[in-house]
């Protein structure tokens, strides 16, 4: 009992946090971004055409959260967590660190953890997959492995999408310092007279 209410709990917490996330960027709700404003963030970002990736992480987020607080679908919700935190983390986050205070990947890791711990331990008793009688089937290793695979794979997968080049109109800076003549930034040609 106390197991299955502790899980109960974990997953209305981490899912129904997670699908919040979702309706910031799909409806504006909860002080967030909406369609457009998190359609420009991802072209800031180098997903073009911002609209279309913003409505993918828009409506992932919404349905892992779902699942995830509902405890429905086994570890296919915590695998499509995964696959955004992956995402996030590359792009915004791991720059800065670990710690959230400074934008870290602090608070992703701890998405990505929660996701992996529920859908290596099931969702208990007072879910969904328990009162259809999917929860046995959902809960085969081979099952778990290949949605947490998928979820890895689909993240990578979007930041393969992801367009890094300097904006149109731009010249590329360099980046490392070059010597000439073993001098550093000094004009190796002779003065003439």
């Amino acid at each position: 009992m106390i197991h299955d209410l502790g899980l109960l709990v974990a997953r209305l917490v981490l899912g129904g946090s997670y699908a919040s996330h979702g309706a910031q960027k799909a409806f504006g709700w909860f002080e967030g971004p909406g369609p457009q404003g998190a359609a420009g963030f991802m072209e800031s970002l180098g997903f073009k055409p911002g609209e279309k990736f913003a409505t993918s992480a828009s409506y992932a987020e919404l349905a892992a959260g779902t699942m995830i607080a509902l405890g429905l679908g086994g570890p296919i919700g915590p695998g499509i967590l995964i696959a955004g935190m992956l995402v996030a983390q590359e792009t915004v986050h791991r720059k800065n660190g670990f710690y959230a205070s400074k934008g870290g990947v602090e608070v992703g890791v701890l998405y990505a953890a929660g996701a992996l711990a529920l859908a290596s331990s099931g969702y208990g008793e007072a879910s969904l997959d328990h009162a259809l009688g999917l929860d046995k089937t959902l809960r085969h290793p081979a099952f778990t492995a290949l949605a947490l695979a998928g979820g890895i794979a689909a993240g990578y997968s979007m930041l393969q999408q992801r367009d890094t080049s300097p904006p149109s109109g731009t010249l590329a800076t360099p980046t490392i310092k070059g010597e000439r003549n073993g001098s550093v930034g000094t004009d190796p040609t002779p003065a003439r007279n």
